[in-house]
């Protein structure tokens, strides 16, 4: 009777590790030709992703700089205090201790 150094469960295992493997080596090798085929289109998607991003960053820029003319623009020179509506600050003597 001769001495087996793996059971048919660690055949099993390693058999379908290697097809995992080979699927995921084919799925590689079909988006590079799909990339290197079809690079317009993905060029195209790149450019539309760019723009997007750009586009919400200048409508936060726009949206912040808004935001502060209007600011600037409540604060009137006789008036000091406006942004201090309802705030009052207590200080006490620290001399006496």
């Amino acid at each position: 009777m001769p001495f087996q150094f793996y059971s048919n469960l660690f055949s099993r295992a390693s058999r379908s590790m290697a097809s995992g493997i080979m699927v995921v080596g084919l799925l590689l090798i079909g988006f590079g030709l799909l990339i290197f085929v079809l690079r317009d289109l993905f060029a195209f998607l790149a450019a539309a992703l760019f723009f997007t991003a750009g586009a919400g960053c200048m409508a936060f820029a726009a949206k912040v700089f808004w935001i502060q003319w209007r600011l600037d623009r409540s604060q009137s020179p006789d008036d000091e205090d406006i942004g201090r509506i309802n705030v009052r600050i207590h200080a006490e003597d620290r001399d006496e201790f």
